[in-house]
C-alpha cells in the first residue's frame, strides 16, 4: 500500500492527534472555571455602577402661575398660564390634570405635584391643588 492510499484509509481519530482543545472547548479545567467565575462576578458587580440620569416628567407648574388661575377663566387662558395639560382625558373632557415629578438617580421621586383643573361650560369651576401621587414613583 502506498503512502497516498494509507492516508485515505487512516482512522478518523488519527487525523486529529495533534489537535489541542481551545479555550471554548467542552473540556474545562479548574483554572478556566475559576477565570470564568471571576469574570462573571466582576461583570455583575460593575453593572451597579452605571450612571442613572435625573428624570423629570410632566408639566412644571409654578405656584405663582397657579395663583393667577381663577374660577371663571376660559380654557385658553388656563392653557396660556400653565401650558398644555399632561393628561387630557377624552372620557372626562371637563378635567385637565397637570402632573409633575422629579426622580434623581436611583432614589424615589423627590419632587411631586399634581394639580387638577375642572371646567364647566369651558370656564374654570374648581382648582384642586397638591393632590397625592402614587408612592412608588
Amino acid at each position: 500500500m502506498t503512502q497516498m492510499t494509507a492516508r485515505l484509509y487512516q482512522r478518523p481519530r488519527d487525523r486529529f492527534r495533534h489537535w489541542k482543545p481551545g479555550f471554548f472547548s467542552m473540556q474545562f479545567s479548574f483554572r478556566k472555571s475559576l477565570f470564568l467565575a471571576v469574570a462573571l462576578t466582576v461583570l455583575a458587580g460593575s453593572s451597579g455602577c452605571v450612571y442613572r440620569p435625573n428624570i423629570s416628567q410632566g408639566n412644571i407648574v409654578e405656584e405663582e402661575d397657579l395663583d393667577q388661575v381663577k374660577v371663571g377663566m376660559t380654557r385658553n387662558q388656563v392653557r396660556f398660564l400653565l401650558g398644555t395639560p399632561m393628561i387630557d382625558d377624552p372620557f372626562h373632557a371637563n378635567r385637565w390634570d397637570y402632573a409633575y415629578y422629579v426622580k434623581i438617580g436611583r432614589n424615589d421621586a423627590t419632587g411631586k405635584r399634581w394639580v387638577t383643573i375642572l371646567f364647566d361650560d369651558d370656564t374654570v369651576s374648581e382648582i384642586q391643588r397638591n393632590r397625592e401621587l402614587a408612592e412608588g414613583l
